[in-house]
C-alpha cells in the first residue's frame, strides 16, 4: 500500500512543477526557512506530527473551562493550530499570549474567519463593506488597499491566516449562505478583485485563503446544514466556477479551503462531500492545478461534512483526499489514535503526514512563528479603530454607489428650485441617516402613512419622490426581500410620482420588482449603515463622482457590469477632517473654545461649520437657544445672521447685476437712483460705496427718532399693535410701523451729512442704497429678488428673510431681549433696528440662517461662482469683487468682502489666512470666512446679543477668530 502511495506521489509532483512553477509558502531567506523545517522535523514524534493538522476552536468570550480544554488540547495532543472565534480582540490577544506559552517545540498558527475585517468575529473592531459592495467598485487598487488593512488588523492581534477572500462565484441568486459575501457573478470581476485583496492581506505579512473550492457560488443550500449539489458539467466547472482559483494561484494565494459539496461530475461518490474526495483534493486542485500552498477544509464541524461518518473518520479521510490543515475537526483523541493506526496498517504513510507538517511548518516560517514574540496588550483597540479605517471605508462605499437607471438624467439632482421632494422609507430597517442627510441639500420631508391611499394622497404636492428601501445590515445573510406591501406601494408610488428608489440592500432584491418602467432612478447603495446612507444621498445630489458598476444581473433589466457613471456637481460633501487632509485631533480643540463661550456665558449657544475643499469635516451645534436651557440648538436652528446678510443677500445679487451689465461699479449714484440727484450724495459710485470709502456714516439710529420723547416706548403717533394699510411696517410681534416711514428713511439717507474726511469708514447705509438700486432693477423686493436668483436653487431651505413665515417659532433662535425699542424677547424679528423698520428686510441686515446654509453660499463663493451644477456667477466677477482697491490708504475691504487685516490693530481674522481669503462678520455674533488658498470655509453662528447687546464678551474675546486658529493650525502640512 505504501509503495501504491509513493508511485502516485511521483507522477503528482512532477505535474506540480509543471503546472506551478512557485510555492507560495516559500520564502525569501528559503534555505534558512528549510533549515528551520528541518530541524523541527528531526525533533517531533508522530503524535506531535499528528497534531500539527488539527485547526481547533478557540473562544474569547467563553469561561474558564474552556480555556482548558484548549490549553490541554495543545499540551497533550500537541494541537498546532487555532482558529478565533467569537469573542473580544483584548481577550483574544491574552489568550494567544497565553496558549502560544504552552507550546514547547512549534508556536501555533492562529487562523481567523474575518472576510470584512475582525468584526466579523470580535466585538468593538472595525467592519468593512460586504464583498458584494466591494463588487461594484472599478478601481482594484481600493481592493487591494483593504485586503493590505485587514491584514495589519489581523496581524496586530497575532492572526497569522484570514480565511479570505470568498472567491466564489455567485451565480444563483438564492445562494442562501454566499451572497452579499462574493464579489459578484462574474468570472473575471472576481478574479480580479480577490487577487487584488489577497496581494494586499499578503503584503501585510498574513497568509490569505481562497475560499470555497472548486466553488460554492451556484448552490442553493447551506453547507452548514446539509450537503449541497452542484450538477454541472466538468466542462463548465472548468470554464466558470475553477477560474478564479486558477487566477490565484498563478498570483501566489497561500492557501485554499476546500468547501463541503456533492459534485457528482467531479466525485462519483455523491454522498462524498468534495473536501473528503481524493479526486477534487488532490487530482484537480493538487495535480491538474498545481496548488502548492496549505490546504485547508472548511470547518468539518457543518453538516456539510459532519454526517458523512464518525468524526474520526471524517477526518481521516479529509487527510487522506489531501487537505493539509483539518479546520474544526470534531474528537480529536479519537482522531488521533485513527491516523497511528492507519500509519501502523500501512494505510496512510508517514511519508504522505511529512509532506504536510512540512508545508504547515513552511507557512508558520512565512509569517514568523519562528521567532515568535508575544503580542502586545497596550493600545489594542486605539490601534484596531483608526481614522485610517474610517477614510478606506469611506473611499470604498463612495466607489460602490452604483445608478443603474436615470431616466431624464434625473440623478445628481439639479435645478433644485424646481423640486418639491418628498422622502418614503419601505422595508423594515432604518433610514434615519439617508433622510437627515438629504435635507442638508433642499428642503425634503419625510414623508409616511399607514395607509396606502392616505399616502398618495400626501404625495400629490410633489415632483420627485424618492423612496429608500431599507433592510437590517446586521450580517450578510440577513433577509433582503421585499415585502409584498412594499412592491405594491413602490409600484403605485411611482405609478403616480417622479421616483428614484435607492435600495440599501443586496442588488438581488431587485429581482422581485416586475417592472421598473415607472421608476425614473434606480439607485443601488447595497448596505444599510450609517455611513452607506449618508454616502448615497450625498453622491443623490452630486457631492462626488458616481462610479459603481452592478456586480450581478437583474433578469433582463440590469446587466452585470452595468452602472452609469455621473460627474459631481461640487455640492458640499460631507466627510472627516483626514480625507481633506486636516487632523481630526487638531480640530478638537475648538471643542474647548466652545465649551469656553458656554461657562463664561459668551453666548447662550451656537453653531460651527469647518470645511475643506467642499467637504465639511467639523459640524457641531451647541449649547441652548437662551440661558433658560429649555432647547438645545440643532443643526436645523437658525440664526439672526445680521451683516453676513451684505455678502450673502446683497452682494451676490450686486455682481449678478455688474456682471450682466445691468449696473457699472463706477455709474454715479445719481444715474442709478435719480432720488440721489443734487443730493450731497450723487457722485458717489458703487466702488466706493462696497468698499466703504463713500465717506457715509457709520450708520443712523432712525428708530430713535420714532421714540415718545417723554415715556422712551414707541411712539403712538408712528405705530399700532394692529396692522391696517396706514400701518403696514412689522418691526416686531404686534407691533406696526407707519407705511410711509419707509420713505422717511430714505430721505433721512438722502439727506445725511457725509463725513469730512476721507478714508475707511465702515458704514451700514450704503446697504440701505443698494437694496433700493437692486429693487429698482428687478422691480420687486429684495428678499424675493435673491431667493429667485440663488437660494431656492442652492437649495438654501434654511435661508430666509422674514423666517416666520416660513419656519416655526420654534426653529428660530432668539437674539435680544430688546428693552429700548420693542420692549420684547426677539425671536423671528431681525435685531437690528433699521432692517426692522424696512419691514425685516434690509440690505445690511434681516437675513437668517442655519450654518450649513452660510457653507453652501461661501462655498459657492470658493468655486469661482459654481456650485450644483450651476454657475450662478463669471469666475472673473468673484475676483473682481474680492479684490482690494484702496489698499493704498489702508483699507483692507474688498467689494463688499471683509478682508484680512492691513492695520494691525484691526482683527477681522486669526492673522492667519491668505490675502486672498475673505468674509464678513455679524454684530449678533455671527461670523463667516473663505480661504481660497487653503480651501477652508468657516462658519461660526451665535446670538452673542442675548439677553442683551450689552454682552460683549464674545467680541472682546476674539474666540471667533481663535477658532479660525485653530482650523488653521489643522491643516497637515
Amino acid at each position: 500500500m505504501e509503495k501504491r502511495i509513493l508511485f502516485l506521489l511521483i507522477p503528482l509532483f512532477a505535474i506540480v512543477v509543471k503546472a506551478q512553477q512557485t510555492d507560495p509558502l516559500k520564502a525569501e531567506q528559503y534555505i534558512l526557512q528549510n533549515e528551520w523545517v528541518d530541524s523541527i522535523m528531526k525533533s517531533m514524534t508522530v503524535e506531535e506530527k499528528i497534531g500539527q493538522l488539527f485547526m481547533i476552536q478557540a473562544y474569547s468570550n467563553k469561561d474558564a473551562s474552556h480555556e482548558q480544554f484548549v490549553s490541554e488540547m495543545i499540551t497533550k495532543y500537541h494541537v498546532g493550530n487555532l482558529i478565533f472565534m467569537k469573542g473580544t480582540p483584548e481577550k483574544q490577544v491574552q489568550l494567544t499570549n497565553k496558549y502560544q506559552n504552552l507550546t514547547s517545540k512549534v508556536p501555533l498558527l492562529i487562523g481567523f474567519d474575518g472576510e470584512w475585517g475582525l468584526d466579523m468575529r470580535l466585538e468593538n473592531t472595525y467592519r468593512f463593506p460586504w464583498n458584494m459592495t466591494l463588487g461594484a467598485i472599478q478601481d482594484n487598487k481600493l481592493l487591494e488597499d483593504l485586503g493590505k488593512r485587514i491584514g495589519e488588523q489581523c496581524k496586530r492581534v497575532g492572526i497569522h491566516v484570514n480565511f479570505a477572500p470568498v472567491v466564489d462565484i455567485n451565480t444563483n441568486p438564492n445562494n442562501p449562505i454566499i451572497g452579499n459575501r462574493s464579489f459578484g457573478e462574474s468570472k473575471e470581476s472576481v478574479a480580479d478583485k480577490s487577487i487584488a485583496f489577497t496581494k494586499g492581506m499578503q503584503n501585510a505579512g498574513v497568509l490569505a485563503n481562497a475560499k470555497h473550492f472548486p466553488g460554492h457560488g451556484d448552490t442553493a443550500t447551506d453547507s452548514h446544514l446539509t450537503l449541497p449539489t452542484i450538477n454541472f458539467s466538468e466542462r463548465r466547472i472548468d470554464s466558470i466556477e475553477l477560474y478564479p482559483f486558477k487566477k490565484q494561484f498563478e498570483a501566489g494565494v497561500a492557501s485554499v479551503m476546500t468547501a463541503h459539496l456533492s459534485i457528482p461530475s467531479l466525485e462519483m461518490n455523491s454522498n462524498l462531500p468534495s473536501s473528503l474526495s481524493e479526486n477534487v483534493v488532490t487530482n484537480i486542485l493538487k495535480g491538474k492545478m498545481g496548488f502548492q500552498g496549505l490546504i485547508f477544509t472548511d470547518g468539518l464541524n457543518m453538516k456539510g461534512a459532519a454526517d458523512y461518518a464518525t468524526p474520526a473518520e471524517i477526518n481521516l479521510a479529509a487527510f487522506k483526499a489531501g487537505n493539509d490543515i483539518l479546520l474544526i475537526p470534531q474528537d480529536v483523541p479519537n482522531t488521533i489514535a485513527l491516523f497511528k493506526a492507519s500509519i501502523e496498517k500501512g494505510d496512510l504513510t508517514e511519508e504522505r503526514l511529512d509532506f504536510s507538517v512540512r508545508k504547515i511548518l513552511k507557512a508558520k516560517y512565512l509569517v514568523g512563528l519562528n521567532r515568535f514574540t508575544p503580542i502586545a496588550e497596550e493600545n489594542l483597540l486605539e490601534d484596531l479603530n483608526t481614522i485610517k479605517d474610517q477614510l478606506l471605508h469611506r473611499r470604498l462605499l463612495k466607489n460602490s454607489v452604483t445608478v443603474v437607471k436615470n431616466n431624464f438624467n434625473t440623478i445628481p439632482l439639479k435645478h433644485l428650485e424646481q423640486k418639491k421632494i418628498a422622502y418614503v422609507q419601505l422595508g423594515d430597517d432604518s433610514g434615519e441617516y439617508f433622510a437627515s442627510t438629504l435635507k442638508k441639500y433642499t428642503k425634503v420631508d419625510v414623508v409616511s402613512d399607514p395607509n396606502l391611499g392616505g399616502l398618495l394622497e400626501k404625495l400629490k404636492k410633489y415632483n420627485l419622490v424618492i423612496v429608500g428601501y431599507h433592510k437590517s445590515n446586521k450580517n450578510p445573510w440577513k433577509d433582503y426581500k421585499f415585502s409584498n406591501k412594499n412592491l405594491v406601494w413602490l409600484q403605485e408610488i411611482a405609478r403616480n410620482n417622479e421616483v428614484i428608489l435607492d435600495v440599501f440592500a443586496s442588488p438581488y432584491s431587485l429581482l422581485q420588482i416586475s417592472t421598473f418602467k415607472n421608476i425614473d432612478g434606480v439607485v443601488v447603495s447595497y448596505q444599510n449603515s450609517q455611513l452607506s446612507q449618508e454616502l448615497s444621498a450625498q453622491a443623490i445630489f452630486g457631492a462626488f463622482d458616481i462610479k459603481g458598476k452592478l456586480p450581478v444581473s437583474i433578469n433582463n433589466n440590469f446587466v452585470a457590469g452595468q452602472g452609469i457613471e455621473l460627474k459631481s456637481l461640487k455640492r458640499l460633501g460631507y466627510t472627516i477632517p483626514e480625507e481633506v487632509g486636516m487632523s481630526s485631533k487638531k480640530l478638537e480643540s475648538i471643542d474647548r473654545y466652545i465649551d469656553t463661550i458656554l461657562t463664561e456665558k459668551m453666548a447662550p449657544g451656537g453653531q460651527v461649520i469647518v470645511a475643506r475643499h467642499g467637504k465639511v469635516v467639523y459640524n457641531k451645534s451647541f449649547g441652548y437657544q437662551t440661558d433658560n436651557k429649555r432647547r438645545k440648538i440643532k443643526d436645523s436652528d437658525i440664526y439672526d445672521l445680521a451683516s453676513l446678510t451684505k455678502i450673502l443677500a446683497t452682494l451676490p445679487v450686486v455682481m449678478k447685476l455688474e456682471e450682466n451689465k445691468k449696473l457699472s461699479l463706477f455709474s454715479d449714484l445719481d444715474d442709478l437712483l435719480p432720488s440721489y440727484k443734487e443730493s450731497n450724495k450723487e457722485g458717489l459710485n458703487l466702488k466706493q460705496i462696497l468698499s466703504h470709502y463713500a465717506q457715509l456714516k457709520s450708520w443712523i439710529p432712525f428708530y430713535i427718532q420714532t421714540l415718545d420723547s417723554v415715556t422712551g416706548k414707541v411712539s403712538k403717533e408712528l405705530y399700532r399693535r394692529n396692522k391696517s394699510n396706514n400701518f403696514s411696517i412689522r418691526v416686531a410681534k404686534d407691533l406696526y410701523l407707519k407705511s410711509t416711514y419707509k420713505d422717511s428713511i430714505k430721505t433721512y439717507i438722502i439727506d445725511s451729512d457725509l463725513r469730512e474726511s476721507e478714508g475707511y469708514k465702515y458704514s451700514d447705509l450704503g446697504y440701505y442704497i443698494l437694496k433700493d438700486i437692486i429693487e429698482r432693477k428687478y422691480e420687486m423686493p429684495l428678499d424675493k429678488v435673491v431667493d429667485d436668483e440663488f437660494y431656492r436653487s442652492l437649495g438654501l431651505d434654511r435661508t430666509s428673510y422674514l423666517p416666520l413665515k416660513k419656519f416655526n417659532w420654534t426653529e428660530v433662535v432668539p437674539t435680544e431681549e430688546d428693552d429700548y425699542f420693542r420692549n420684547q424677547l426677539l425671536r423671528g424679528y431681525v435685531h437690528d433696528m433699521g432692517a426692522a423698520m424696512q419691514g425685516g428686510v434690509g440690505g445690511h441686515a434681516g437675513l437668517f440662517a442655519n450654518a450649513n446654509d452660510v457653507a453652501k453660499i461661501m462655498q459657492m463663493y470658493l468655486q469661482n461662482g459654481y456650485y450644483g451644477g450651476v454657475q450662478y456667477l463669471k469666475p472673473e466677477t468673484i475676483e473682481k469683487f474680492n479684490k482690494r482697491y484702496y489698499s493704498h490708504v489702508r483699507n483692507r475691504r474688498g467689494l463688499g468682502f471683509d478682508k484680512p487685516q492691513i492695520n494691525p490693530r484691526e482683527k477681522p481674522t486669526c492673522g492667519c489666512v491668505s490675502d486672498n481669503s475673505f468674509g464678513h462678520s455679524g454684530f449678533t455674533g455671527t461670523y463667516t470666512w473663505a480661504d481660497p488658498d487653503s480651501g477652508i470655509v468657516f462658519v461660526f453662528l451665535s446670538n452673542r446679543v442675548y439677553p442683551t447687546m450689552k454682552n460683549r464678551k464674545l467680541v472682546k474675546s476674539n474666540v471667533r477668530t481663535k477658532i479660525q486658529s485653530a482650523i488653521q493650525e489643522a491643516i497637515i502640512k
